[in-house]
């Protein structure tokens, strides 16, 4: 409890003494020229995050692992500050993205590739899935100085993807257990193993759709006269499949984070 209180002291005094600092201050760290100004910046960061159902759906019993691949943004924002405190902000972040995952699930209803057919039904096992998206996310946030030193931002974006890649396969689970129910949760039963997993269709990706709308959470904090280290939250708002799509019988939402480094000029 000591260490707890000891922690919100230290918080409240930081809070404190951020709200007092010098007139000066808010010039020293404001935009480039005046507290009024505008600019752009600059800015590269790793990227983090996953592809993901919302909530959770019960067939997915378990996450075995989980990992994120591809990790890279560049982009532009360009800022103008309508007072000491509030401004607004617009720009475009390139990036590539995805993920790995492995999940342990029951009666997950899917469609498989087997011997160049399409085979439909409900899958216990152990299910693999990977995706990488390439595209630009055109954010428009309203921004709020914290301090000379800190500014948050919030707001909508909208995403188009370049070049989309949704992969996976199935085998049977740490216990031996893996089979695939054909059509119904009571269908023909074909047992599948790890030694030859069967894979998802090569065409799974042609349904993703080709734009996403969310909203994004941004921090940044002005390590520099010119230099910011940032964090940033895309949360995905809509479905990455078209609606007709019934391979997957549950929606999918990216939410995705970057931190990384910018330039302010």
């Amino acid at each position: 409890m000591k260490h707890i209180a000891y922690t919100i002291a230290a918080f409240l005094f930081l809070a404190v003494s951020i709200q007092i600092q010098a007139e000066d201050s808010w010039e020293k760290w404001g935009p480039t020229s005046g507290l009024k100004g505008g600019g752009f910046i600059a800015r590269v960061g790793y990227v983090i995050g996953g592809t993901t159902p919302l909530p959770l759906p019960a067939e997915i019993r378990k996450i075995n692992s989980f990992s994120p691949r591809g990790g890279v943004s560049v982009g532009i924002d360009g800022y103008k500050m309508l007072g000491k405190r509030w401004g607004v902000s617009a720009g475009a972040h390139f990036f590539w993205e995805g993920f790995h995952t492995s999940a342990d699930v029951k009666n997950y209803y899917v469609w498989l590739e087997q011997e160049g057919e399409i085979t439909k039904g409900y899958f216990t096992g152990t299910n693999i899935t990977n995706t990488e998206m390439w595209g630009v996310s055109l954010p428009l946030l309203a921004t709020f100085r914290m301090s000379p030193r800190w500014n948050v931002s919030f707001g909508p974006y909208l995403s188009l993807y370049f070049k989309q890649t949704f992969t996976g396969e199935v085998y049977d689970n740490d216990e031996g257990v893996g089979y695939l129910r054909e059509d119904t949760p009571t269908g023909i039963k074909i047992l599948m193993d790890r030694e030859n997993p069967t894979p998802y269709p090569d065409n799974f990706a042609d349904n993703m759709l080709p734009l996403n709308l969310g909203m994004e959470l941004a921090f940044d904090w002005k390590a520099m006269r010119h230099m910011n280290v940032f964090g940033l939250l895309d949360w995905g708002l809509t479905n990455i499949w078209d609606r007709k799509f019934e391979a997957i019988s549950f929606r999918m939402y990216p939410i995705y984070g970057t931190l990384g480094v910018a330039y302010r000029y």
